[in-house]
């Protein structure tokens, strides 16, 4: 079978078992702040788990995309080196949400890997939870018995907390899990030895295929376990290794979903893929990486310096660091595997297939920068181990490369072969020199890297930016026991309500509570757009506290306030902040006809990268490869502004069919998870149509006028525009006009602005020309009167003056003039431009050359007397500082630096 085939069977088999198929979410997580990525195919239905939103469906199965390089879940380390584990991975799964439970799961998994796909039953072996004293968790004794139905007793492992007990992270549902793992090895193997000893023991041919997981508990803050509202079912087979069973392989990365790409990478560097350990890591590793950088890219994540951004550039860095050391491919290449996996991808996941050449296009970029920066680490290295090395041999009077050859001094040396760990972080943290770059790189000379040190220095900047970023919540308390919340948002701006839970949050040493109403008019911070702010008064209005902000978080709308109302179980109205709803709802509905003007001036591959809407103005973020001219700029406000001043009225469509919604032709974005049902917001049937859940106006009148502010680039074939609605963009206007009118006063009410400030410019060329003449001139009669201050030490004619110059050429001119006529020169030059000291120092090529003198190291000396620094060439430097009172005592130490 085909990757493609087995696919198709697995959600075939579950859709046969009255499982509803539901599409992948996005690799890259939204509203749920204890993650920033998919890393397991459960993360979707997290707040069904939790009781926090109703199941639509009792059972659903589904090919998920996953990633995990990060927080607990991180294999990166492993990946390429080993033959199964990757970054990013499919994971096929089937659930319920409190229909079936331990006894169907463990029967149709049975049913489809030995009657469907075939799998030999000789060749299966299942764990069970063997349970936990100290958390006081009882063996899984209904999964052990109802496994005894279908394999040997002697093929059930009991599998401890580690391996058997689910936890999607430190806080959330979790459960006992039973395992299937699969004993690959050849058949004299399995005859001479049992595969039960190998469970779970790493062995590369003896792996786990598929896991069910009994959701039954939700692990709280304080690490209590709580029974969950309801038992569900949570599966996961990862693909990949499915496929590799299935095809018969030895490794995941011989099956047709890896191999396209490693044959691809193979022929382009002209090395066969099984001929060296090393290229064929390399192969494995672009190959993985490639599909993780793609998919996270499309949906809606850009390589950037923080957060889920660093952690794809990471990705990237690597893929392109084994591409350069151990495939020799020097140039751009990793971008040319995007069309290779789109093709792959054709009919599972077309996020891909339609934004290859963007996604090409981001990659491409990533690298030339890269590939830039790894050259500049790479020179860094050279140079420290050079001086480490002159530094070693000096101080033990041997030749360090001979010492190689005599194991007694190689024994003693190689303890001081170090490399220091606060240089390696700095090559990570300024470079992007990923740190097992920098031990391979040690290793070829023979060197080591201090790693306790680059520990301390990593952990020191994770501490840094935990202490930036920590959030200590605490567990949720319930008022009043509802099974979900209802937005009103877009037809109320206030509503009676009470309260159902809240929690108190610590961030930043700041105590704040999280509260979640039964009903809300306040919008969720979602799709870009902010989240309301307002308050919450009691039923009497008498009292009332400031709600600072509103974030959904797995579905569930939660308000943010500084305190908690006295009466917490009693009757609330919700109040909206009216004003800033209204100026959002402006800049909401602006971007919306933004969207579609840009389409129409730039064209069809315009699509939403990603957006921001507050009350004072929209950032809109789009791809498209080359900067906006002005006469399109202008075009597309203009478009904008006949929009609003057609007023259309808004059309907005609710619970609408998603496939129904896709068929009419309406815009959907990449990277977002649209449910079964949508709502459409049109204004124009033939303008603009798109999903989405926001607010908006209710015509396009209110928008009053639409005003571009800025246009720019954010990353490789994505651009920016900003821009203004309504008040803002009507103060913008009377600012710009109160500004020319100002510009008319000062030049005496001419009315060609333009014509006057062009010829004010040439005036002042004109008037610059003439100054830098005047300095010139003085500075020719300056350099013979500066030549008398000449006094001779030890045959080096030193001059050291102050000289009164307007600019830092002026005196670069004059120091070099005097060259010209001294030989043997060493010029110190004190100067206060603009009340700022400096200073110039200038040698003579032969004092260079023969005396071993250098202007760079003189000026740094020099300029500690005015709290400065500086440097430059050996034959010319210059510093700058602070303390202009110590200019008098450069020019006295002078003379000191070559006596």
């Amino acid at each position: 079978m085909t990757a493609k085939e087995i696919r198709h069977a697995y959600l075939a088999f579950f859709e046969s078992k009255q499982h509803h198929i539901v599409s992948s979410a996005p690799i890259v997580v939204k509203n749920d702040p204890t993650l920033m990525f998919t890393n397991a195919g459960m993360n979707q239905f997290k707040d069904i788990f939790l009781g926090e939103a109703p199941a639509r469906y009792p059972r659903v199965t589904d090919t998920q995309r996953c990633l995990r390089v990060s927080g607990k879940h991180n294999d990166l380390e492993e990946v390429g080196i080993d033959t199964y584990h990757h970054t990013m991975f499919e994971m096929l799964g089937n659930w319920s949400f409190g229909d079936y439970f331990k006894k169907e799961a463990i029967a149709w998994s049975w049913e489809l890997l030995t009657e469907v796909y075939g799998i030999p039953k000789d060749k299966l072996y299942v764990s069970v939870f063997e349970g936990d004293e100290k958390e006081g968790l009882p063996r899984d004794t209904e999964a052990f018995e109802l496994w005894k139905q279908y394999v040997p007793e002697d093929r059930i492992v009991l599998g401890n907390k580690k391996d058997n007990f689910w936890e999607m992270g430190d806080m959330g549902p979790c459960g006992p899990c039973s395992e299937i793992h699969v004993d690959c090895r050849p058949d004299h193997e399995r005859a001479a030895t049992s595969g039960k000893e190998l469970v779970n023991a790493d062995h590369p041919q003896v792996i786990e295929i598929w896991n069910n997981v009994f959701m039954q508990f939700n692990r709280l803050k304080d690490g209590s376990l709580q029974p969950l509202p309801a038992q569900h079912v949570d599966t996961g087979m990862g693909f990949e290794r499915l496929v590799r069973v299935l095809q018969d392989k030895a490794s995941n990365y011989d099956t047709d979903v890896f191999q396209p790409l490693i044959q691809f990478i193979a022929k382009k560097a002209g090395i066969a893929y099984g001929a060296d350990e090393k290229t064929d890591i390399a192969m494995r590793v672009m190959a993985d990486h490639i599909r993780a950088i793609s998919f996270v890219i499309a949906d809606g994540q850009l390589p950037a310096n923080n957060k889920a951004g660093y952690v794809i550039r990471r990705i990237l860095r690597r893929a392109v660091r084994y591409a350069y050391t151990f495939l020799d491919l020097k140039e751009p290449f990793l971008n040319q595997l995007v069309p290779v996996l789109a093709e792959q991808f054709k009919g599972v996941f077309e996020e891909l297939v339609l934004q290859q050449d963007f996604v090409q296009k981001v990659v491409l970029e990533e690298e030339v920068s890269f590939l830039r920066t790894l050259a500049t680490g790479i020179q860094r290295f050279e140079n420290y181990t050079a001086k480490q090395a002159d530094f070693l041999m000096s101080e033990n009077a041997i030749d360090l490369e001979k010492s190689f050859e005599d194991p007694w001094v190689y024994s003693i040396l190689k303890d001081q072969m170090v490399i220091s760990g606060d240089f390696a972080f700095e090559l990570q943290d300024t470079y992007g020199f990923p740190i097992d770059l920098t031990e391979l790189m040690a290793r070829e000379k023979r060197w080591s890297v201090d790693m306790e040190e680059y520990q301390k220095s990593l952990q020191k900047q994770k501490a840094r930016s935990r202490a930036a970023t920590a959030i200590d919540t605490g567990d949720w308390i319930t008022v009043h026991d509802d099974p979900e919340t209802e937005f009103v948002g877009y037809d109320f701006l206030e509503i009676e309500t009470k309260i159902l839970k809240y929690r108190q949050v610590t961030a930043k040493g700041k105590e704040q509570y999280q509260i979640v109403l039964q009903k809300t008019p306040f919008y969720g911070e979602s799709g870009g757009q902010v989240g309301d702010t307002g308050r919450l008064e009691d039923h009497s209005r008498m009292f009332s506290i400031e709600i600072t902000d509103t974030k959904k978080e797995n579905g569930v709308i939660v308000h943010f306030a500084d305190s908690l109302p006295e009466d917490i179980d009693g009757q609330f109205w919700a109040v909206v902040d009216e004003d800033k709803r209204v100026q959002t709802n402006n800049n909401h509905s602006a971007t919306h006809l933004l969207h579609a003007a840009l389409k129409s001036v730039l064209g069809d591959h315009v699509n939403q990268k990603g957006s921001l809407v507050n009350a004072d103005y929209l950032r809109f973020d789009f791809s498209h490869f080359t900067k906006i001219t002005e006469d399109e700029l202008a075009a597309i406000e203009h478009i904008v502004n006949k929009r609003v001043r057609d007023n259309i009225a808004l059309k907005e469509q609710r619970l609408v069919p998603y496939e129904e919604a896709l068929s009419s032709g309406v815009t959907a974005l990449f990277g977002e998870k649209y449910g079964d049902f949508v709502r459409i917001i049109t204004f124009d049937d033939n303008y603009s149509k798109e999903l989405c859940g926001g607010t908006h106006v209710q015509a396009t009148g209110q928008i009053g006028y639409f005003k571009i502010i800025s246009e720019s680039a954010v990353a490789a074939g994505v651009r920016r525009i900003e821009a203004i609605t309504a008040d803002r963009a009507e103060e913008y206007v009377v600012n710009q006009d109160k500004e020319i009118s100002q510009l008319k006063a000062l030049l005496k009410g001419n009315k060609d602005l333009t014509a006057a400030v062009t010829a004010l410019i040439e005036e002042n060329n004109k008037l610059k020309k003439e100054a830098e003449k005047a300095v010139v001139e003085r500075s020719g009669n300056l350099k013979h009167e500066i030549v008398h201050h000449m006094k001779t030490i030890n045959g080096i004619n030193m001059i050291a003056v102050h000289v009164d110059l307007p600019s830092a050429d002026a005196v670069k001119n004059l120091a070099f003039s005097i060259k010209d006529i001294v030989d043997n020169l060493y010029l110190v030059f004190t100067t206060l431009i603009d009340d700022k000291p400096g200073i110039s120092v200038m040698l003579s090529d032969n004092l260079v050359a023969d005396k071993k003198l250098n202007a760079s190291n003189m000026v740094r000396e020099l300029a500690k007397d005015i709290q400065g620094g500086g440097g430059g060439q050996p034959f010319y430097a210059t510093a700058g500082g602070k303390n202009k009172d110590g200019l008098a005592k450069v020019l006295e130490k002078a003379a000191t630096l070559i006596q």
